[in-house]
């Protein structure tokens, strides 16, 4: 597909299995997305992806859910968080 097919990029929170944090993440960015935040601890990140690429982020194993629409601002990993 054409980059001028491709639809535009959307903002998701995804959900995944913390156990296998990393495992997961490497899969969805080969699947397409574009990752902008990552909370290891919590099993949770945020990126951006075209939108017809979201059917397979949801297909990577290890993946809990995906929030289309949406982004979230994490606090860099030195912040205290309050």
């Amino acid at each position: 597909m054409s980059e001028s097919n491709r639809s535009a990029p959307v903002g998701v929170v995804l959900a995944v299995d913390p156990d296998r944090f990393a495992e997961v993440v490497e899969a969805l960015r080969q699947a397409g997305l574009t990752v902008t935040g990552e909370q290891p601890i919590l099993g949770t990140l945020s990126g951006t992806v075209a939108e017809d690429r979201i059917p397979a982020l949801e297909a990577v194993d290890g993946v809990e859910s995906v929030d289309r629409g949406l982004t979230i601002q994490l606090p860099p990993p030195d912040s205290s968080i309050q």
